[in-house]
Parts: C-alpha cells; structure tokens; sequence
C-alpha cells in the first residue's frame, strides 16, 4: 500500500501554491502543492503540472494563489510548468472562481471553457530555426569557402540592413539563390551566424476581411452624450452604460467612438494599452461587422466558432501577448486574456445566444458585467430591445413604490439614442388577422387552402417586386411541416419522435428518393415519412408552418422572384451565411425568407418590404419570457425597413392581433410594453424582480428520475426553512418537454424573492453543494438564471 508523499524542505522554496485542476473536482479554492525552487518565480494564473492520487498521476491545473502557510511534510510538490508557456491573467483566475461558485460548475470545467482546446493542444505550433550575422561578421569580409556562403553572407547582410536582423534559415537560403540549406550550416557552424530555435504558431487565412475606410461621421447629439457620459466614468472605475437606442440609430458608431476615448487616453503602447472586447452575438458576427472595427483600429482580433483550430490558437497568442488590444467575437471572446482590460461592449445584450445550454451554463452578458468589475471598468450594453433584466436595472421600473419614481441599481446608467442617425422615420407596421384573413379568403373564392401569406402581404410583395425593392419574410420555424397526423380526428394518430416527447417535423428534400425525412429538432432523430396512419391505415397528412413551406408558396405565386431561404438547414457554416447575406446586399435577391437569423443587425437600404408570416410562434410555449421574445424578435425584424430613401412597410401576421406584446411592436414602443410587462412579472413574483435557479434531473429510468427529483426537493425544503431564506420552490415536476433522447426529465425552480435574490439564491445553492446534495453532471443540470424553461 502506498504511503503518503513525504519531502524534506531541501529544494523548496517555503511557499505553496493553490492549484486549481482541470477536473470535476468541486474545489474552486484548488489543492494546495510546495513550490520548488526552480518555480520560485511561479505566479497566479500560470499553468503547471502538478501529481495527484496515490499514484502521483501528473494533471495540469491553474494557480490560483500563492500562501506561505503549509506543511511539507504533508504536501506533494508542483512539478511543473506548462509545457507551452500558456498562463491566464489574474482576473480571469478571479472570474472563474466566481463563476464556479455562481453557475454550480467544478472549477476544471470553468477553465475548460476559457482556454481553448487548440492552445491547450498546441494546434498549429511550428518551430522554426532561425539565423543571424553573428556580432563583428560585418565589420570586414570573412573568409567563406563557397560563393554560396559568399551569397548567404551578403544577403543577410543586407536583410539586416532593412531591419530584418532574425531570419529562417530556409528564407534565407532562397533569398540568396542556395539550392540547400547547407550553405547556411556552414556558416553557422564557423560561428559567422548564430541560430537560434523559435516557436509560432501557424495559421492559414482565405479570404480574409478588407478593413472598411474609415469614415468621418458626426454624431448626433444623443451619441456624442452616451460616449462622453461613458468617457467620465472611465476615472471612477467600474459602472454599467445600457445604450438603448433604436434599430438604425448608430450605436455601432457610439461603441467605436468609446474605444477611441478609452484607448486614447494613455500614450502607452503594446501590453500596456488598454485592451477592448467586443461580444457580438455569432449570427450577427458578418465580415461587415468585424471591417467596421479593422477600418478604425490596428491590432484587432477576431475569435467565433467558425475559425479553424490553429486560427483560434494564432489569435489567442497575440491577445495574450498584447499584440491585439481589440477583440471582436461571440460568447466565448469575454475570456480573451487581454494583459490590461478598458472596456467591455456588449451589443446585442438581450440576445439568447449568450447563454450557454451546457456546463458550465454561464451568460456572457453577466459574466461581462462581473469582469468589469473586477477590472474595474467600465462596460456598454447595446440593444434596440433591451433585456428586462438590465432594463430593470439601469431604470428601476418594475420595484417602485406607488408615487414615487423609479431608481436604477448602484453603478447602472441609462444611455438613450431615440431617433435613426440618417433622419428617416422608423417604418409602418400593420397586422394583419389571420383568422379573419382566413374567412375572408373563403369568401373570395369559396374555398380554403393553405395559404401562409395573407392577401395584404402578397399585394405589397408584388408591387414592391416590380418596383425593383427588396423584400424579408420572417418564420421563425424551419423545415416544411411540424404537425404529421392522421386526417380523421376520431383516430387521433400524431407522429412523435421515439425519444422525445416531442412532435416530428417534416423536411423536404428533392435529393432523397422520397422525397424528404421527418425529424426530430431535439435529439435530431430522423424517420422516413408513412405514406399510411399506422392506426387506421388513411393516408397521412402533414400540416403546419415551416420556412420550406413559405419558400415553396412564393415560388408558385412569384414565379420570376429570385428567391433565398435562410435558415440552419441550408445555412451549414458561417461562410455559407455571409455569402447569402452578400448576394442579398447586391441585389442578386429578391426576397429573402429566414428564421431569427435574418432579424438581427442587418443594414439594406433597398429593403421596402418586411413580412412576419406568424408572430405567434413563440407567444404560447410555457416560458414566462415568451412574450418578451416575442416583442423583441417582431421589433427587430421590423428594423430591417426603411434603411433607405423609399418608402417602406413591416406587415405582421398573427392569430392574435390584440396581443399586447405585438400590439407594442407595432407601434415600435418598447418602453410602454417592458413598464407593462415588469408589471406583471413584480405581481407574479418573477425575474429580474427575482433570482431564479432550475435544476434538472435526468435519467433512462423514470422512476429513478423522478425519485432522485423528489429527494432533491426534499432537501431544498429542509435547507430553506433552516437557513430562513424564504426561497419559493416549484416541483419537483416534469419539464415541459418530459424526455429527450431517451432521458426522462424532471425539475425543480427555486425563486428568490427581492430585496438581495440573488444572494440569498446562492445561500441555499451553496449549502446543497457542501452538502454534496447539489451536482452537476449528465445525471444533474444547474442552471441559475435561466433563460429557457423548455
């Protein structure tokens, strides 16, 4: 049987280090190791290699302290640093041990999401021998052997006399007309130049983003405010701006004038300048987007997920080396290891895509808010839409005593920009009853039929196609048909996925031999279409909407249109996203048909025409959030219009016309809809008045799902009433959608109540934790602060 690892102090330095492993293990403080002399210089947020277990298994983990109190004599020492140097800046040490503690995540996993796997691999890392003119080989003509030496000499000479003192040893062969390297050896080896080994990493880039010219643009009075009430707070440390501006109002052009104060404001250069992140949701993250900022600024760096391993690799080796000082990406860009952090923009604030649905489950919106806090700068939310939850915070509507008025929380300030910066009005929108449009169409023709695009909107389709525009249409459901059943309604037959307790869609594709495939949009599981109800044996009908059904109608009704459907089907990789949206912007479409990928941040000025072909796609799921999604996806596809000199119209279709958040959308009121909304969600005692947390327990068997579940909400119940917290608990209860892939899925919502909700949240999480109630794994899903309930 092993013993314990004992060492004498001989080759320590006295000091230990708190390491932090990259395992499931709940220990965010990390396990404490001696530190040897040959680390006496080891820092926080280096990452060594350090033994664990009995059979001292060498693991890799991150410092995330550094103690004089220790005993050596029960203590293993690190054994050493990592292999490639990587290290994380301090305050991402701090903000991973923050969101371990926050999202109920082993720290290992915190840092697994930070570091990307290709740095960690060493992706793309080539070494390369590099050659100079030793000290003195100019100074006279040395004797060589060759005229090739001769030709190498000279030619490094005069490399060197352009500022190219270190060159590759195979560079400089070619350059002096070498057929080999051997010349250069040779040299090397008379000691007429040194060499020496060199490591970089390698990455390939195809067609990569022209910067736009930088333009000179005036503000307007409301962006010249926003960026200097931003400026003036850069010296008090952190605080939080909520730019809320409507679509088209030149927030874009706010964020880059606020780099432009932060960055400008130290003569420093290289590591020392103030760095910048830019999160920009990935749908909205175009070559556009990124040229705004590389036509402004030098030193910009760009990280999403359609980068190759070894680009990911080379841009996140030149943040950490302070040769970027701008990151623009998506999520996972609020870990850029930047040396010194100014400024942290994030557009697009209440976009869904910023929460992670995995572990650890952490939304980068607030973890941006707690990096600048613990930078102490300043960070901008954008948004024509804001999420309720920072609306709340940065105006207090929602928690105000009857007559008195509404204040914003600590640190939190409101930026308006009420008008589009080019003076055109925001558009027209009309909505359009599709129940009476229904009836109304019957009566005309006396007959029924599918028809997805009402009589008002084919009308404005046509006239705005033969009078040269452009037109979106917007589904926020994609394939053909989400409904496969049986025609007689006393059989009842609907066809399910055999995994998930879920209904199946069907996708048309001309490829397969029939035709097309039924599929399951959660486990992905996909069937042939029964051409016969296995019940009754009739014919099986399909009904429904779906992106493919839109496309096929205006393909019949427009048969000269030229016609473009955007949505994950078709629209494989982000290279496939933005060569349509290029194609559109050149007019060689004429009506572009999407899901909610088409509806965010998007600028063409030949746009005259939006149409939401059903508004209600998203208003009756079981999610308290459904009309909030609602209003911001109708508001934001309705801001594609009248971006240019003709005149334009937004028609939303709906089955509820009267529907207060579509009703608000329609008259572009976002302010009149979140004060009634907040309303309501302060009466029912929902977030952001409260904090809430789900947890999810999953497993094959559902009894042992839903006995685990009961177990769990028992001793929520017993923690809550011996700590006094007061925390409302839902369940345990089966999810909305019950099974998925196979796993049956139960859940309990824990609701905290204001006046601090989210502290006294953590409270009760925290002790199920040091409990070992509380875990997450593939059996247990936390998710604190959710923003699905699905």
């Amino acid at each position: 049987m092993s013993q314990l690892f004992d060492t004498s102090p001989a080759g320590l330095t006295g000091r230990f280090a708190h390491v932090a492993l990259e395992r499931g293990i709940d220990a965010p403080e990390g396990l404490t190791y001696a530190i040897p002399e040959v680390l006496a210089d080891l820092r926080v947020g280096e990452r060594v290699v350090v033994p664990l277990g009995r059979g001292d298994r060498p693991v890799s983990g991150y410092v995330v302290g550094l103690t004089d109190k220790g005993d050596f004599k029960y203590i293993k020492p690190v054994t050493s640093r990592d292999a490639g140097a990587i290290s994380l800046t301090p305050d991402l040490i701090a903000l991973a041990q923050w969101m371990a503690g926050y999202y109920c995540a082993p720290i290992g996993m915190v840092f697994a999401t930070m570091l990307p796997a290709a740095v960690k691999r060493g992706t793309g890392v080539v070494r390369r021998t590099m050659v100079s003119l030793s000290p003195g080989t100019g100074a006279a003509a040395p004797p060589v052997k060759s005229k090739a030496q001769r030709a190498v000499l000279d030619t490094a000479a005069a490399m060197a006399g352009r500022g190219e003192v270190w060159v590759e040893m195979k560079v400089l062969a070619d350059r002096a007309g070498a057929k080999s390297v051997s010349p250069v050896k040779h040299l090397v080896d008379a000691g007429l130049l040194v060499a020496r080994q060199e490591e970089r990493v390698f990455a390939e880039w195809e067609g990569e983003i022209e910067a736009s010219p930088a333009m000179s643009l005036t503000l307007n009075e409301a962006q010249s405010r926003a960026v200097d009430r931003l400026a003036a707070s850069v010296e008090r440390g952190f605080s939080v701006h909520l730019l809320y501006g409507v679509t088209g109002s030149g927030k874009t052009e706010v964020y880059l004038r606020a780099i432009e104060r932060v960055m400008g404001r130290d003569n420093c250069g290289g590591a020392d300048r103030p760095g910048v992140i830019v999160l920009v949701p990935e749908i909205a993250l175009t070559p556009q987007t990124v040229s705004r900022f590389t036509g402004r600024f030098g030193g910009v760096a760009v990280l999403h997920s359609g980068l190759t391993a070894s680009q990911r690799h080379e841009q996140w080796r030149r943040i950490r080396a302070g040769e970027a000082n701008i990151v623009v990406g998506a999520r996972s860009a609020i870990f850029a290891p930047l040396p010194r952090l100014g400024l942290i923009i994030v557009d697009e604030e209440h976009e869904n895509s910023y929460k992670q649905d995995q572990l650890p489950r952490y939304h980068a919106r607030d973890v941006a808010i707690r990096r600048a806090h613990l930078a102490a700068v300043p960070v901008m939310l954008g948004s024509a839409t804001p999420s309720l939850e920072s609306y709340h915070n940065a105006t207090g509507v929602g928690v105000a005593a009857e007559g008195t008025s509404p204040s914003p929380r600590q640190h939190w300030h409101l930026q308006q920009l009420p008008e589009r910066v080019t003076g055109l009005k925001l558009p027209r929108v009309e909505i359009v009853d599709l129940a009476q449009e229904q009836r109304k169409r019957y009566e005309m023709t006396g007959r029924g039929g599918v028809h997805l695009l009402s009589v008002r909107l084919e009308i404005n389709l046509r006239s705005t196609l033969e009078s040269k525009g452009q037109a979106m249409l917007l589904l926020n459901r994609r394939g053909y048909a989400n409904y496969i059943a049986c025609p007689d309604h006393r059989c009842g037959w609907m066809m399910a996925c055999d995994h998930c307790d879920a209904t199946m869609v069907y996708h048309k594709d001309a490829a397969l031999p029939l035709g097309g495939v039924v599929r399951c949009h959660h486990c992905t599981a996909e069937q042939i279409l029964p051409a016969h109800c296995p019940t009754c044996g009739k014919k099986v009908t399909v009904f429904g909407l779906g992106t493919q059904r839109v496309e096929e109608e205006i393909a019949r009704k427009f048969p000269g249109a030229r016609l473009l459907r955007m949505d994950s089907d078709v629209m494989r990789t982000g290279r496939d996203y933005h060569r349509s949206l290029e194609m559109f912007r050149r007019g060689e479409v004429d009506v572009l048909v999407g899901t909610q990928m088409i509806a965010k941040g998007l600028d063409f000025p030949n746009v005259r025409l939006v149409g939401v072909i059903a508004a209600d796609t998203a208003l009756h799921i079981p999610d308290f959030r459904a009309a909030e999604r609602t209003f911001q996806l109708v508001a934001q596809v309705a801001g594609r219009a009248g971006r240019g000199e003709h005149a334009s119209l937004v028609i939303v279709q709906s089955f509820n016309p009267a529907d207060p958040a579509i009703e608000a959308a329609s008259r572009h009121d976002y302010e009149g809809f979140a004060a009634r909304e907040l309303s309501l969600r302060a009466e029912m005692g929902l977030p952001p008045i409260s904090r809430m947390a789900r947890i999810v327990v999953r497993d094959r068997d559902l009894a042992v799902c839903t006995g685990e579940a009961r177990k769990l909400a028992d001793h929520l119940e017993a923690f809550n009433t011996q700590l006094k917290l007061n925390v409302r608990l839902r369940g345990p209860m089966p999810c909305p959608i019950a099974r998925i892939g196979d796993y049956h899925r139960q859940q309990v919502e824990l609701i905290a109540p204001p006046p601090e909700p989210a502290a006294t949240l953590q409270r009760l999480l925290t002790a199920l934790r040091n409990a070992r109630v509380l875990r997450s794994d593939a059996h247990m899903a936390v998710d604190v602060d959710p923003v699905s309930l699905l």
